[in-house]
């Protein structure tokens, strides 16, 4: 647990060191083929396996990346989604976090920063967030990095932001999806 503690303080004084730095583009640019991948998630504490294939078939993805459930940074930008994911609805996208943390820490993360209203999925191992060039590395630590992405029922990114301010992330990629138009969404569907 010390060592867990001890990353979690890198990683603030590392986001307050970097918060007010300008945001990146991500590298997958728009009209790049996004990775597919399925891997453990959970919605209201409750496991289901995550799969971005499936979950496209059904209408655009916003896949966003944060570096650790119950960060500052992570609390705030889960709300914000949480708050909006009537918006997202709306526009027949699917909501999906994606961080290192375990599947036990996503369950309590899911159901009380999440509000039970969208998934959040684990990747202990950094494969999707590297395949999606997300990733924040400092020393021996390795988190995803505040990366969001809006992917279109095409497979393509849509659109790419990368900031560790999650103040823009939900903004961002509503106007995102509303630029993808109607015929880019499905129909909404009822989160799983």
């Amino acid at each position: 647990m010390r060592t867990r503690v001890l990353s979690l303080a890198a990683l603030a004084a590392l986001v307050s060191g970097l918060s007010s730095a300008p945001p990146a583009l991500a590298a997958l640019k728009p009209g790049a083929a996004a990775p597919i991948f399925a891997t453990e998630a959970s919605i209201g504490g409750k496991d289901f396996r995550f799969d971005l294939a499936e979950a496209l078939a059904k209408g655009p993805v916003v896949l966003y990346f944060y570096p650790a459930a119950f960060t500052s940074g992570c609390t705030i930008e889960a709300h914000d989604f949480a708050d909006a994911i009537g918006e997202y609805r709306k526009l027949g996208a699917t909501v999906i976090g994606v961080s290192g943390d375990n599947i036990g820490t996503l369950d309590k993360f899911s159901r009380s920063e999440c509000r039970s209203k969208f998934p959040v999925a684990s990747d202990a191992d950094h494969k999707i967030s590297r395949s999606y060039d997300a990733v924040l590395g400092f020393g021996p630590v390795t988190y995803s990095d505040r990366t969001s992405y809006v992917i279109g029922r095409d497979g393509k990114v849509a659109y790419a932001y990368r900031s560790l301010d999650p103040s823009k992330h939900v903004a961002n990629t509503l106007a995102a999806l509303r630029a993808l138009g109607p015929d880019a969404a499905a129909v909404a569907s009822p989160a799983p």
